[in-house]
């Protein structure tokens, strides 16, 4: 019955989610040998020692899934509540979702090199393994000692060289008149956020598969927001708990965020700032949510930019399944007869584009507005499956978008 109300709720998808294979196997196996005691307890023994290996060694740590970022998250934000937060770590025990990464943190040939000098990848493993506190504590003391011999004309060297110390090229006033220009045209029934300038560690990897080697990371299990969107829908996730199932949550917030990689392209900045919008909610079938839902953010989206003096809008829809296509049909026929603020907007499909297609899920769009005879990329969004993972729950659905602040005010200033 237990098993029975778990698919219902969350769909035969959780079955694909519980590690089965050996724990069957191994009881299959204890009960065919069970008339013949030593090759039983032979194979006791090797079943308890492989238990050993897999849960027990200092080394085997789980791999940080969304679920965790979320328990620690979620521990922060309902503070003075325990109940609450007892309830969501119990939750959580269950919703182990591994989540991969792409890219190498570190160049082989510089590990090569510094390695050998602090006991080889074995110092690496053992740090590695420690708790968060514990791991935090060290390197603390390793970065006090290492601020302790900086000199004032040392940091004032280092922030000349440090692209993530520099301030922004964009205008300040430029940037404040993009952002009341966007928050002018927000539903009123969208709640802004003060997001945090950090999330918890790993919530970059393990919601959208980003290589932590692009996420600024610090010492006390925590980075450095590199997407507003990844708060907005830790919170949207938070708040879908504590209220009934059919309420949609709706949450935007503006962040000045980093991004660690080198970009080599013309005006790309290592610090920037993002308007991000979420809508969460629970599948409703006919994708009713999904229609709702894009309609509004095209809507915004289209009406903010135009609040800001652009023109010639643009916006391409990218279907990425066959659900995808049916969500862009029906929302396009919805926004050529509106006479609203999407009206100002040419809306098309483009199936061409590829950038993305991991990352989002059935539906992606670009926002774009001719400047100077060119079409420029202002903003970007899609449907992803963060909150399902967040849950564990198949009937979960997340739609984000964002806006790229220092381009817009840049843009609208020519």
């Amino acid at each position: 019955m237990a098993g029975y109300r778990l698919m219902r709720r969350q769909g035969r998808g959780v079955l694909a989610r519980i590690p089965l294979v050996e724990p069957v196997a191994a009881a299959g196996l204890l009960v065919v040998l069970r008339p013949h005691l030593l090759l039983w307890l032979a194979a006791a023994t090797l079943a308890g020692l492989r238990a050993g290996q897999l849960f027990l060694r200092p080394g085997a740590r789980p791999a940080r899934s969304p679920s965790r970022c979320f328990a620690k998250y979620a521990a922060r934000r309902l503070a003075g509540n325990p109940g609450a937060v007892r309830a969501l770590f119990s939750q959580a025990q269950f919703m182990e979702i591994g989540a991969g990464t792409e890219g190498t943190a570190v160049p082989p040939a510089v590990l090569d090199r510094v390695l050998p000098a602090i006991g080889g990848m074995a110092a690496v493993e053992r740090l590695s393994a420690l708790s968060g506190s514990d791991f935090t504590s060290v390197m603390l003391e390793v970065a006090r000692r290492r601020a302790a011999r900086e000199t004032p004309a040392g940091v004032r060297r280092r922030y000349v060289r440090d692209r993530f110390a520099q301030p922004g090229p964009t205008s300040w006033r430029s940037i404040r008149r993009a952002e009341d220009a966007l928050l002018g045209a927000l539903p009123a029934d969208v709640e802004m956020l003060t997001l945090a300038p950090v999330v918890p560690l790993g919530t970059h990897s393990a919601l959208g598969t980003v290589s932590q080697d692009k996420v600024l990371t610090t010492v006390r299990a925590s980075e450095v927001a590199a997407d507003p969107t990844n708060a907005l829908a830790l919170e949207a996730s938070v708040r879908r708990r504590a209220l009934d199932r059919a309420t949609t949550v709706k949450l935007a917030g503006l962040q000045r965020v980093v991004r660690a990689q080198q970009v080599k392209s013309a005006g790309a900045q290592p610090h920037f700032t993002l308007f991000g919008l979420v809508t969460a909610g629970r599948d409703e079938g006919s994708y009713r949510f999904e229609r709702s839902a894009l309609a509004e953010h095209l809507r915004f989206a289209v009406a903010g930019l135009a609040a800001t003096g652009l023109r010639h809008l643009h916006v391409a829809l990218t279907p990425l399944s066959e659900a995808g296509e049916r969500i862009a049909a029906a929302v396009i026929d919805e926004l050529d007869q509106d006479r609203g603020p999407a009206a100002a907007a040419v809306i098309v499909l483009d199936h061409t584009r590829q950038r993305g297609r991991g990352y989002y899920r059935d539906l992606c769009f670009n926002l774009n507005a001719h400047v100077c005879g060119t079409l420029e990329e202002i903003g970007d969004g899609g449907f992803t499956g963060w909150t399902r993972k967040l849950a564990a729950s198949n009937k979960e659905r997340l739609l984000i978008s964002g806006i790229g602040l220092d381009r817009l005010a840049g843009f609208a200033d020519r």
